[in-house]
């Protein structure tokens, strides 16, 4: 499944803030410095959609606060449940 993020970094803590439409907004406590609000951006959503971290793949806005992320190991139905839950 392909989603859209909208990031931002040096948050408290790690947590989905919302759903605007097909974006994702998604607080992370890392900041965008060598790739470690990325990194952490994984790991978290890897925690979210319960998948191995080897699931999840950055295609698009490495180096910008809008990014495209692709998901894997799961059905889309599944991935869908999960997202229905964010508010």
């Amino acid at each position: 499944m392909i989603i859209k993020v909208r990031v931002i970094p040096n948050s408290k803590r790690n947590e989905v803030v919302s759903r605007i439409g097909s974006i994702l907004r998604v607080k992370i406590a890392a900041p965008s410095v060598d790739g470690k609000a990325n990194e952490e951006l994984c790991d978290f959503l890897s925690d979210f959609f319960d998948v191995k971290k080897s699931s999840i793949f950055l295609r698009k806005g490495e180096r910008g606060r809008e990014k495209t992320i692709e998901v894997t190991g799961r059905s889309e139905e599944e991935f869908n449940e999960v997202l229905d839950t964010i508010p």
